[in-house]
């Protein structure tokens, strides 16, 4: 019979599942190979020490929040409000956990903190980058890819009933104002 090894990502994806249930402290070896099902060992014939796994977790974070979803929206039609109606589209339909808990890690890791901070440099540069094309001038890009990336981050924490509309229809309006030929 073959030894057969729990593949490094699995350890990666159990591993920012704990971060999103119970932040950085979650992340422990032993808790992770009993979620897993296999001996603590295993994470040693991947990972050199558990420092090693929290890299490779933000690594995989940002690979997968930045680098695919900028590959995937540059791989569709160059219309850029497409770009813009798709990567909202992607957007909202993320599980932000994980992204709320590498926020909340930040504000007491020096080190994430630095990470969180070149990460929102690439995903703002790549707004505004979209945004160029559209708008008349620098501001009006530099407004809109704040205010849509505020949408992104700062939705979830807003409990507010939007009147009459659902969350969804307010978020669609939101988006249909950003990408609108004029605020007027």
């Amino acid at each position: 019979m073959a030894n057969v090894r729990t593949p490094r990502s699995a350890w990666v994806d159990a591993a920012l599942e704990a971060l999103s249930a119970g932040g950085p402290d979650a992340v422990r070896v032993e808790a992770l190979a009993t979620k897993l099902g296999v001996s603590k060992g295993g994470f040693y014939w991947h990972f050199s020490d558990r420092q090693a796994l929290l890299d490779e977790m933000l690594n995989s974070w940002e690979t997968t929040m930045v680098d695919n979803v900028i590959a995937l929206i540059e791989s569709q039609p160059a219309d850029p409000r497409a770009r813009l109606r798709h990567l909202f589209e992607l957007a909202s339909s993320v599980d932000i956990a994980v992204e709320l808990a590498v926020r909340d890690w930040s504000r007491r890791d020096r080190d994430v903190a630095s990470r969180l901070r070149r990460v929102d440099n690439r995903r703002m540069n790549y707004l505004r980058s979209l945004f160029k094309q559209i708008c008349a001038d620098d501001d009006d890009a530099d407004a809109r890819s704040m205010l849509t990336f505020s949408l992104f981050i700062g939705s979830p924490f807003i409990a507010a009933q939007p009147g009459d509309r659902t969350r969804s229809q307010m978020v669609k309006l939101a988006v249909d104002r950003l990408l609108s030929e004029s605020w007027a």
